[in-house]
């Protein structure tokens, strides 16, 4: 399953009738680390009237979706973002709006407009990225072997993730699943010169354009 995120953190605050509403979109891996930010959101705006939510998570291959609207109107905040968050295809983002009540009441309609409103705007302000099912390897290789096998990474859209220096050079790399039979063929054929490689884990990866 592909599906889109976005790749850091973003803030964005707009104003109406007086009262802020401040957006934080989240990317998020698990339910419990959206619930970690949600935590860490209610303390830092601790004077706030309401914190509102909504988030889509995938999870065990299944989307887990849950909004709030925290004490505001029934239906006008937690629902509207994640009605937002469904028809942009975002999965993994968790968007917190805090409200200080500005002294004049906007109605359910105003409401639903000022929630949806911070979260397009975040969503605006932030760099997508589509997510697709891959897989993480390890591979060794000499040294003078090193620059030609980034080069390879890079016209065979290979991420590596992480490198180690040692007698030979360990490298974590990701790839989308469909080009790990070209890896393990150019590795058998000697295209790409490496003293080992295995399998680490599938994992979602970011989708090469």
């Amino acid at each position: 399953m592909d599906f889109i995120t976005i790749k850091e953190i973003v803030q964005t605050e707009i104003v109406e009738k007086k009262s802020k509403f401040i957006a934080n979109l989240f990317p998020v891996e698990s339910v419990e680390e959206a619930e970690e930010f949600i935590k860490e959101i209610k303390k830092k705006y601790h004077d706030a009237r309401h914190n509102c939510i909504a988030f889509r998570i995938l999870e065990e291959n299944q989307i887990v979706e849950k909004s709030s609207d925290d004490g505001e109107p029934s239906g006008t905040a937690g629902a509207p973002m994640l009605a937002i968050l469904q028809k942009n295809n975002l999965t993994n983002v968790l968007i917190v709006v805090t409200r200080y009540f500005g002294g004049i009441l906007l109605g359910t309609g105003g409401l639903v407009r000022a929630y949806s409103d911070s979260l397009l705007k975040a969503i605006e302000k932030s760099d997508t990225i589509q997510k697709c099912q891959g897989i993480e390897m390890q591979v060794t290789i000499e040294y003078n072997e090193f620059e030609r096998f980034k080069y390879y990474c890079k016209n065979n859209h290979i991420l590596i993730t992480n490198v180690e220096y040692s007698e030979l050079i360990s490298c974590k790399i990701e790839l989308e699943d469909d080009k790990k039979e070209k890896l393990w063929k150019d590795f058998e054929t000697k295209t790409v010169i490496l003293k080992n490689i295995k399998e680490i884990t599938k994992k979602y990866i970011t989708k090469s354009i």
